[in-house]
């Protein structure tokens, strides 16, 4: 497949096809990455179901953002984010004809990404023994709620149904509250770092071997093996509650902390920092206090150390806080609002997040989505081409790329294929 020149960009991935096969946030944040990274990515869209991410408000038009759409040039922000970088094609698998349509994509793909319920590709016919009977050295990548196989193919997954069967939601919080929802879809945006880390593994290993193989990432195994990484059942049972709010007590002076103003965090596990901590509080004479003069101390004492450090920063503003904490080398920084975070100038200046716009109205607004976290020395940074429409690219792939002629492209449209 020849790449034109909107594909000129140099990334990591560049001269590589995807397939993008994906529906919602987990496999479509997938294939984002990917685009990023410099792959080609084609969505495949049913023409008569398309992503349902094109209706999440809210909405960018001519005139900025709104909850409910005022005219059918209003595009949902969920999908200016999740589309950037991408080609879009129509075709409905359940049509006679677009399986062999399929096929000829599939002829011209180093990876396909797809997030459906187990099963349901299969019965489609274009499931990964389809794909590597088409083409034995593609990479197809499932992202699903539990992994493949039967056990799960009728068990439905969204993100807090995740974050629920994880033990995600009893690691925040304290014991008094009920189980806390983390904001970020946790599960939707961590499944897919994973599933382009797989990606990228059996890449390395297709240039080993020649042969493609099946990537199977399960949303509740990444968070599972996520909240395994902290021992939250073996402190508990040394005495450490498992949800501890605001702070992590075996870490004493540790967490977040009301200021005058606001809240602040402090970050204080070692002896420099503790007595960083009390020199900002003018109270060096802390780490001679039999009850603070060491981190096993500090833990034993916890409650009396947090309630000491809070008198100290409710008296202060968060600003006043910081300057002290610095100056004394603690690591703090002032809890700030996700609009402030995202429009940090450390993080838009090295395009981690950055201002989405209207593909035909420009930046009607002042919304910000998500970039690429990772700079490459080797590799300069492309502007990615804007979210398409559905089957905006139809002629382009189909036409130029497949080489498919003006009968054969009215042909399928006349028969609902694409």
């Amino acid at each position: 497949m020849n790449h034109d020149t909107q594909d000129a960009h140099a990334g990591p991935l560049a001269g590589l096809t995807v397939l993008d096969m994906t529906l919602a946030l987990a496999g479509p944040y997938a294939t984002f990455l990917l685009a990023a990274l410099g792959a080609r990515v084609i969505k495949i869209e049913n023409p008569g179901m398309p992503d349902p991410c094109r209706e999440n408000a809210p909405f960018l038009g001519q005139h900025g953002v709104s909850l409910a759409r005022g005219s059918g040039e209003d595009i949902s922000v969920s999908a200016l984010n999740r589309l950037r970088g991408k080609y879009a094609v129509t075709l409905d698998l359940k049509r006679e004809g677009s399986r062999e349509v399929f096929a000829d994509l599939l002829r011209t793909a180093d990876i396909v990404v797809e997030n459906y319920s187990p099963g349901a590709l299969t019965r489609l016919g274009v499931d990964y023994a389809f794909a590597k009977s088409v083409n034995p050295r593609v990479i197809y990548c499932s992202i699903s709620g539990y992994g493949m196989g039967e056990a799960s193919a009728n068990t439905k997954a969204m993100d807090s149904i995740i974050q629920a069967l994880s033990g995600l939601m009893l690691t925040s919080g304290t014991t008094a509250e009920p189980p806390v929802r983390v904001g970020v879809p946790f599960a939707d945006l961590l499944a897919p770092v994973f599933a382009v880390t797989g990606v990228l593994a059996a890449l390395r290993q297709r240039e080993l071997d020649g042969a493609g193989q099946h990537v199977d990432v399960s949303m509740l195994g990444v968070l599972s093996s996520l909240v395994a990484a902290e021992p939250f059942d073996l402190l508990e049972a040394c005495g450490i509650p498992q949800r501890t709010g605001r702070t992590v007590p075996r870490l004493a002076p540790f967490g977040i902390f009301e200021s005058a103003d606001g809240y602040v965090a402090i970050c204080a596990p070692t002896e420099h920092f503790a007595r960083g901590v009390f020199a900002a509080m003018g109270r060096a004479d802390l780490a001679a206090d039999p009850r603070f003069a060491t981190r096993e101390k500090r833990v034993e004492n916890v409650d009396a150390m947090h309630a000491c450090l809070e008198d100290f920063t409710r008296a202060h503003p968060t600003a006043r806080l910081l300057e002290l904490l610095e100056s004394h080398g603690v690591p703090s920084a002032p809890v700030r609002s996700p609009a402030a975070a995202v429009r940090d100038p450390r993080v838009t200046g090295r395009g981690e997040t950055v201002p989405v716009e209207h593909p035909r109205f420009g930046r009607v607004a002042d919304v910000m989505g998500p970039g690429l976290p990772i700079r490459f020395s080797g590799a300069p940074a492309a502007a990615p081409r804007p979210a398409p429409g559905i089957g905006q690219d139809n002629e382009l792939v189909y036409g130029r790329w497949l080489n498919y002629d003006a009968g054969t492209l009215a042909r399928l449209r006349a028969a609902g294929n694409i």
